[in-house]
């Protein structure tokens, strides 16, 4: 299977190394193109660094580091600018759950959303790092290297077939743990883990905070789902679907 590979994190970021190690380990065909630079929270986006209308891409051994957004790649990619078109997209592995509807705003999922938009099956797969402490209102996030990314990345390789078969566009978050937990799937939270707030403002200027969200999520989202220690996995429907293959005879 011919497996294109992005984030928003950036090229090179702990978690897309560790995806790609999973997908290639597994048999398959990895094509890694992803930011440049970090560009979470881009939603699915098309904005890309142009000069005389051409588009940065740099080569390296195992990928290209291209001056766009995550949908604008996945467009690209569909389009063969990196080869054949993909089999399937994977997105991630993001830093940091994307749940509940604020998945509107991650570059991640946008990826996957861009890859259904063009006919392609993808899953969009997240490791929860976020924690708090006691009385706290500021998130603590703990440094890459001990975080659990191989866990995450074993848990969206065992879904490819799945996603292929389906058609489907697949939001996974796995919690932080050494080994891979059970999988529940789970509807969409209200809100999401944390929420946006104006902390100061003045005549020019406005700066902006995100505080963690205390309100307990509904039973059975994946915001609970994901608290409780499960993995969580959620069908998310883009607009419009058309499908990847005919149906077979």
């Amino acid at each position: 299977m011919r497996v294109l590979i992005t984030n928003d994190d950036g090229f090179g970021a702990p978690g897309i190394v560790a995806l790609t190690r999973a997908v290639r380990d597994a048999g398959h065909e990895a094509v890694v193109a992803a930011p440049a630079e970090e560009a979470s929270g881009m939603s699915a986006a098309l904005t890309a660094v142009t000069v005389g209308g051409r588009i940065a891409v740099t080569r390296h051994p195992d990928g290209y580091a291209v001056a766009a957004s995550p949908a604008y790649i996945v467009m690209l990619a569909a389009h063969g600018a990196f080869g054949p078109p993909p089999d399937v997209v994977l997105s991630g592995i993001n830093r940091g759950a994307n749940a509940g509807n604020a998945v509107l705003y991650s570059g991640t999922v946008g990826a996957a959303l861009t890859a259904a938009a063009h006919g392609l099956p993808a899953i969009s797969v997240s490791l929860d790092v976020l924690t708090t402490t006691r009385g706290s209102a500021t998130f603590v996030i703990p440094p890459d290297d001990v975080l659990h990314w191989a866990t995450a990345a074993e848990m969206a390789v065992d879904l490819l077939d799945k996603a292929a078969a389906d058609g489907t566009i697949l939001n996974l978050n796995v919690p932080d743990l050494p080994a891979p937990p059970p999988l529940r799937t789970a509807s969409l939270a209200v809100g999401g883990q944390a929420r946006m707030t104006v902390a100061e403002s003045g005549e020019d200027f406005l700066r902006t905070a995100f505080l963690p969200v205390t309100e307990a999520p509904a039973p059975g989202t994946d915001l609970a789902t994901l608290a409780e220690g499960y993995a969580t996995l959620t069908v998310v429907t883009p607009p419009a679907v058309p499908r990847q293959r005919p149906p077979s005879d």
